[in-house]
């Protein structure tokens, strides 16, 4: 029996994700920040979530052992078949049941991100290393060798729970074919088997409510659907039905809709009228003129709605400000759906509890809020831009501009020293 060298766990575990020394420093340090330390030292913790569903060992356990299975195929197509056929048999003879071998594929066996594969790895590697150098031969099924009959994680197919029970409908054909029985092939579950659509009964080997058997023998059954409303049926057609659905009745092998109301199986409030569906009804409110009503509109009341009179066959609102004075001083009756209202007259608007006039305020001109030197020199500006205009058609030789020119400089000369006259002249008895 080959002697092999078996590491402690921590060295596997690093061996296992790399054989460089760096990848595996990094897995020491992040084995050291995982083990408990001071506060200060450990992360806060995460927000509260729902916790991931862990996947039942059994179906880790199928899954390391495909792994391992493609690591062995993987292993025999990398290192070998270049040409040489007879060096290849005497290589691979001592290369397939290797120690060698067996670490290259566990190197790989595992996702780093599967840590539920890399636990179930490490708790039975031991058992991997024997099945390796000692078990292949008697057992070369390495996933029944393992999970069903060393871990007993698994059960054989048709099978559950910790006994391996048979499923419901047997082993053969769980659940008659027709739907999952819950936990099959695990240590788990119920064996409860979960039917497909159509097919009931403790092992799915009947016809749900709605469905009708449209073939039949020993080992096949086919459900298909009733007509709409019948709950069981001897076949597909409308006149086909045996019972039926909540909300109709049977009528002739057929199922008719049952007009919940105009019976008492309808149960609407003071205010609602009820409406016949198909195979129910519904509850629908009245019109807010209706105090109790028969159907939709002001027209099938029981009685009127205060702020509503009967006018003919309908209840219509009632305009109180017909007879109705609103008390404060101008204000004016308005009237509304069912009431009305007192509100401010034109003009007016409420302040503290009475109507007062609204204050207009008056439209400011467009030089209100200007300066009286702006308003000089935006003046100034004006008659200067004429004046120019004035020059440049005089200076075509137009006589009538050519008079109108000298006219405006002329008024502006005289507007000018008039102004400035005055001014001198106001100086001139303020400084007396």
């Amino acid at each position: 029996m080959p002697s092999i060298y078996r590491p402690p766990a921590w060295e596997k575990i690093a061996l296992r994700h790399s054989r460089g020394l760096v990848p595996a420093l990094l897995w020491g340090l992040s084995l050291f920040f995982s083990l408990p330390g001071p506060v200060w030292l450990q992360p806060s913790p995460p927000p509260q979530s729902s916790p991931p569903t862990e996947p039942h060992p059994c179906h880790t356990c199928r899954g390391l052992v495909d792994s391992f299975n493609k690591g062995l195929e993987r292993t025999i197509r990398d290192n070998f078949g270049g040409g040489n056929t007879a060096w290849e048999e005497e290589k691979l003879s001592k290369y397939k049941d290797s120690e060698t071998r067996l670490v290259e594929v566990l190197e790989n066996v595992c996702s780093k991100s599967d840590f539920q594969c890399h636990r179930l790895l490490e708790l039975s590697e031991e058992l991997v290393e024997s099945w390796w150098f000692h078990k292949q031969q008697e057992a070369p099924d390495l996933f029944q060798w393992l999970c069903l009959d060393s871990l007993k994680l698994c059960c054989p197919s048709g099978t559950f729970g910790p006994s391996c029970l048979p499923c419901p409908g047997g082993t053969e054909k769980p659940c008659g074919g027709y739907g999952h029985c819950e936990g099959e092939g695990t240590r788990g579950g119920s064996g409860h088997c979960d039917c497909q659509a159509g097919y009931g009964g403790e092992a799915c080997g009947q016809c749900s409510l709605g469905y009708f058997e449209a073939e039949r023998n020993a080992s096949h059954l086919v459900c298909s659907a009733c007509f709409g409303p019948c709950a069981r049926c001897s076949g597909p057609e409308e006149s086909n039905c045996l019972q039926c659905k909540k909300g109709w009745a049977l009528h002739h092998l057929k199922c008719v809709d049952i007009d919940e109301c105009g019976t008492e199986r309808a149960n609407c409030g003071a205010d609602q009228f009820c409406v016949n569906t198909e195979g129910s009804y519904e509850c629908r409110d009245c019109a807010k003129a209706c105090l109790g009503c028969m159907g939709a509109g002001p027209g099938r009341c029981k009685k009127c709605s205060p702020g509503y009179q009967q006018v003919g066959s309908k209840c219509l609102d009632v305009d109180e400000c017909e007879t109705k004075l609103c008390p404060g001083e101008n204000e004016q009756c308005e009237n509304t759906e069912g009431s009305y209202r007192c509100v401010c007259a034109e003009g007016y608007k409420q302040t503290e509890g009475i109507c007062v006039k609204e204050q207009i305020p008056e439209s400011a001109g467009f030089f209100s809020e200007m300066t009286e030197d702006e308003l000089v020199v935006l003046q100034q500006m004006f008659f200067g831009v004429i004046i120019c205009a004035l020059a440049t058609l005089a200076a075509k030789g137009d006589l009538v501009f050519t008079a109108i020119f000298i006219g405006a400089v002329a008024a502006m000369t005289g507007y000018w020293l008039s102004e400035r006259s005055d001014r001198v002249l106001e100086g001139f008895i303020k400084g007396r």
